[in-house]
């Protein structure tokens, strides 16, 4: 299969590169070189966007404006990229015979959905309630691509959980509400390519969570019981390397749908956050680290 990926010098598209490499001919566009690109452009150039999708079978648009850019990059420019740029990559893929576009997006867009002073717990069914334009223009994109889903050229959409380096200590617990690795990120994507179901679905990618929508009561009041009830063994990992536990979890995501449709398996827990923290991977920053972020 040929396919073409958006944003392949990006770190999620550095890693659905690589979950596609060896199993399809990837066509990667991006403004940055790298490895991974093959086409050095913006992809919402028309005849570099063309060029790429003569003879695809499938698109990958991972490219976008992200949370970063919010306050620096002017609002028209996040429609202009992330909801128009995502209308020319569907439309031009219609036009050239492609049957499957996969479409990132984020669990960020759920915004306001997270219920202040409690434990939110999400899936497909809630409806997104966006904070700020980066999540607005990704729900927007959304919207344009499924009124132009059709049986020829088929949509899936997936909102991927927090996968950018953290403390450790922080990204281990997100890991059983609310984060993923950015490899499970790829493999969804790869999966996503040939399922079968509707012309558009979309579906959460986060990591598998031991909580339950009755748990989420007493994880927004009291997280660390239910965590030493429902995951012990990270309680036990916490005490030995002496980290705290969150005292509160305020959301969680839920994966289930993806899992039952896609066939996917996210593989990389806290176990695996702990690991890369102990070799000091640069995936997993120092506990105490301050990071830049824009607030979800």
């Amino acid at each position: 299969m040929r396919v073409v990926l958006t944003g392949s010098s990006g770190r999620v598209g550095r890693a659905v590169f690589s979950a596609l490499a060896g199993k399809h001919h990837v066509v990667g566009i991006d403004r940055t070189p790298s490895s991974t690109t093959h086409l050095v452009g913006d992809f919402t150039c028309q005849p570099l966007l063309q060029t790429a999708l003569k003879g695809a079978d499938a698109v990958i648009h991972v490219a976008a404006l992200h949370a970063p850019h919010v306050g620096i990059v002017p609002d028209e420019e996040f429609r202009r990229v992330n909801v128009e740029g995502t209308r020319l990559v569907a439309e031009l893929a219609a036009a050239e015979g492609v049957k499957r576009l996969v479409f990132t997006s984020t669990t960020a867009l759920y915004g306001y959905a997270v219920a202040p002073n409690s434990c939110t717990w999400i899936d497909e069914n809630t409806v997104p309630q966006p904070k700020s334009i980066y999540h607005r223009t990704k729900l927007e994109a959304e919207g344009v691509l499924e009124n132009l889903a059709s049986p020829s050229l088929t949509v899936r959409v997936l909102r991927m959980s927090r996968s950018f380096p953290e403390p450790g200590d922080l990204m281990a617990a997100y890991r059983l509400h609310r984060g993923i690795d950015v490899r499970d990120v790829a493999d969804a994507h790869l999966l996503a390519l040939m399922n079968e179901g509707q012309c558009f679905e979309r579906y959460i990618i986060s990591a598998a969570t031991p909580f339950d929508p009755h748990d989420c009561e007493h994880l927004s009041t009291d997280a660390p019981s239910v965590i030493s009830l429902k995951s012990p063994a990270l309680v036990a990992a916490f005490d030995q390397r002496s980290l705290r536990l969150p005292t509160s979890i305020d959301r969680v995501y839920s994966s289930t749908l993806a899992q039952v449709k896609l066939g996917w398996r996210p593989r990389f827990d806290f176990e695996e956050v702990l690991a890369q923290m102990d070799r000091r991977s640069l995936e997993v920053l120092p506990p105490g680290a301050v990071i830049n972020t824009k607030p979800e």
